[in-house]
């Protein structure tokens, strides 16, 4: 099977091919933010799956939070439309966890670490992320450290 990366563009050529503009013009977005990552910094480098994974997660926040400006402003026609370029993204990654599951990894990258008190907050969450392995927003880790370790 071949990376994350030629997915997005072999679905890309397919959407092209159905005439789809709304995940033609999303998936352009989407690798566009990709290439972006790709050339940033000192030198050009290829992302793993796990980079991408990456860049499509805060893409897919992006469109979350505009179709919420959007809706708080009245626009709900720009709201539907980031709405559904994000359920696009979904498509290509994993399943959020629930607050359980959260909670469940988060107790158990602690107990691991031995972190007990909020002095530990950095090292905690670094260590809660890896375990979530974005599966879920930081937003919602960062609660979940914030009330064990609390």
């Amino acid at each position: 099977m071949g990376t994350l990366k030629d997915r997005l563009n072999d679905d890309l050529h397919a959407a092209m091919k159905s005439r789809d503009e709304l995940t033609t013009s999303t998936l352009r977005m989407a690798l566009t933010a990709v290439r972006n990552a790709e050339t940033a910094g000192d030198a050009a480098k290829v992302l793993s799956d796990d980079e991408v994974l990456t860049v499509l997660t805060k893409e897919a926040k992006k469109r979350r939070e505009a179709a919420t400006a959007f809706a708080g402003a009245g626009r709900s026609d720009q709201a539907a439309k980031e709405n559904a370029e994000g359920e696009i993204l979904d498509r290509y990654l994993p399943a959020q966890l629930t607050d359980e599951e959260i909670a469940g990894l988060v107790a158990e990258a602690l107990r691991a670490g031995g972190f007990t008190g909020k002095a530990q907050m950095g090292p905690a969450m670094k260590a809660a992320q890896a375990a979530v392995a974005g599966r879920a927003e930081g937003g919602r880790v960062a609660a979940a450290v914030r009330q064990q370790l609390g």
